[in-house]
């Protein structure tokens, strides 16, 4: 009936109990009840607003029943009461819409078999959902059903806000961080939640039936469009909810909870409101408890994500990073720096941040690992990334004249960073102590992963060790039994490229002295020195046993 005809009719009996639950009681709701769906409801206007909720329903055969409501009421009448003029019928419905009323539900069998017309332009008019109803209905049998749903569903929302209460109180009492809170926050409620600072950029991210690229598209623009109030309401152009985190007047940021985009309901419920709010007070809490601010916190957990490649999607990662302030085109470096010293508090993270700062570089700092940080330069296109790493290294060594500064490949995508840690950590691994560096160079390179670091990388890989004693074993059995020293004169030959004149003048002995040593070897370890290949095979075998030797 009419442009904006809808017909409802009951829902299956099984789902009746739980089709509201959680959210208030909605017009449509309503109207799907079997005790009002017997009357075939049928929507004439504002069929886009039945989402309105219900906070009571209200049978009246006055011509001013505005008189008696406070908002949120299902206006219930036979039309007897309509005035006759139009100017009257505007009247009626300009005073329920000015009062709040939910919708108006008028049966068309006593006075009216189709709706007036002034009454349909009316309520189109002023946007008010007028609903017909072609059958006779129990008036007072809607307004029993109606409002026993209405106080179960207090009841169920006071238990639901204690449930809230209990869960916030318990994350405050465990010390729970602001990651903790805030995914709390996203699973109580079911919606997008994000805590953002003072300059918009968005720290912690927990979506919830969006994707973070959805979520966070755009974050700084979109946050800014919203105002910042003293308390927590809905508002801006896309309709958040905002609740400020502040403590004893000094604003920290605020909580922000996204409206549901994946076909759920719009508006936000009570429940809602009481979970953004714990959400506000147990941030500021976590932040008074813990010393890590929220930005270092941002930074590490981003690039851990990053360095272990644990976004969704590449388009999740640059949605998060780009919400943290920073490029994500041009080119990526991964850096690690690994503290000898072990120093595991926020000072070094901190100063190589500001060092970053200082040279105008945009970078995620953050620990991946106890002694360990990680670093991610985010480089201009063209921009040498060399001289950057250096000034890092020059901070690093500041920190601990030990440390170990090992780089991966650059990268042109943000996604493939975790390709440049893995590089990085290889380098890192191999990384031989006391092994010198090129003049010039001050970290660690892919390119200087040569036999001894390679191997130094694989110390641990028992078929290593196993070659080693395979090859050399007997030789060193053979020196500790009878103190001789026949692995030295071994390593001089085969460093000299198998040139016995050098061995022995490395050596300080004799050619014939070192020609016996040879033929000794060659019994002790059955191999023939003349072969290139049983060469390079022990060869290799002294540059393990060196490097399983060398202090770790």
């Amino acid at each position: 009936m009419g442009e904006n005809g809808a017909t409802f009719w009951p829902p299956d009996p099984d789902d009746r109990g739980s089709a509201t639950a959680g959210r208030p009681l909605t017009v449509a709701d309503v109207l799907a009840l079997p005790v009002l769906a017997t009357g075939q409801p049928q929507v004439v206007t504002g069929v886009t607003r039945l989402d309105r909720p219900v906070r009571w329903v209200h049978i009246t055969e006055l011509t001013d029943p505005a008189s008696f409501l406070k908002g949120g009421e299902l206006v219930l009448t036979t039309g007897m009461p309509l005035p006759e003029d139009p100017a009257g019928v505007r009247r009626y419905v300009d005073e329920l819409t000015d009062v709040g009323a939910a919708a108006l539900v008028i049966e068309l069998v006593r006075r009216y078999h189709r709706p007036p017309d002034a009454l349909v332009q009316a309520c189109r008019a002023r946007g008010l959902p007028l609903v017909t109803l072609a059958k006779d209905v129990n008036f007072l049998e809607v307004t029993q059903v109606v409002h026993t749903l209405l106080l179960g569903h207090q009841t169920d929302a006071m238990r639901r806000t204690q449930r809230i209460h209990e869960a916030f109180t318990g994350l405050t009492l465990r010390g729970a961080g602001p990651e903790d809170v805030v995914r709390a926050a996203a699973e109580m409620s079911g919606r997008t939640v994000v805590l953002e600072n003072l300059v918009h950029q968005a720290l912690i991210c927990e979506a919830s039936g969006s994707t973070v690229e959805e979520a966070l598209a755009d974050w700084e623009q979109r946050s800014r469009a919203v105002p910042s109030r003293d308390r927590t309401e809905v508002c801006g152009p896309e309709g958040w909810l905002v609740a400020p985190v502040e403590y004893q007047g000094d604003r920290w940021g605020r909580v922000t909870m996204l409206p549901d985009t994946s076909g759920g309901p719009a508006a936000f419920a009570p429940e809602d409101v009481t979970v953004l709010e714990r959400t506000a007070m147990a941030l500021t809490i976590a932040r008074l408890i813990h010393t890590t601010t929220w930005e270092r916190a941002a930074h590490r957990n981003a690039l851990r994500d990053l360095a272990e490649q644990r976004h969704h999607s590449p388009e999740d990662a640059r949605a998060r990073v780009a919400a943290l302030g920073l490029p994500t085109e041009g080119g990526f470096v991964a850096v690690l720096v690994d503290l000898r010293r072990g120093d595991d508090s926020a000072e070094p993270e901190s100063v190589l941040a500001q060092e970053l700062r200082a040279a105008g570089v945009p970078a995620l700092v953050g620990a991946l690992a106890p002694g360990r940080l990680g670093v991610l330069l985010t480089l201009r296109q063209s921009q040498p990334w060399r001289p950057t790493v250096e000034r890092l290294s020059r901070s690093a060594r500041g920190l601990d004249p030990d440390a170990v500064v090992s780089i991966g490949a650059e990268v042109s995508d943000l996604y493939d960073a975790a390709r440049s840690f893995r590089e990085a950590e290889r380098v890192a691994e191999s990384a031989l102590p006391g092994l010198a560096l090129p003049d010039g160079r001050s970290f660690h390179e892919l390119s200087d992963i040569g036999l001894r670091r390679l191997l130094y990388a694989l110390r641990e890989d028992i078929r290593v060790q196993d070659y080693a004693e395979r090859q050399l074993g007997r030789l060193i059995d053979h020196d500790t039994r009878h103190g001789t020293d026949l692995l030295t004169t071994l390593r001089h030959y085969l460093d000299a490229a198998g040139n016995k004149t050098t061995a022995a003048r490395r050596g300080g002995l004799s050619r014939e002295t070192v020609y016996q040593r040879l033929r000794a070897i060659e019994r002790i370890l059955h191999c023939d020195l003349e072969s290139g290949e049983q060469r390079t095979e022990l060869h290799v075998a002294l540059a393990a046993l060196d490097v399983l030797r060398a202090p770790h």
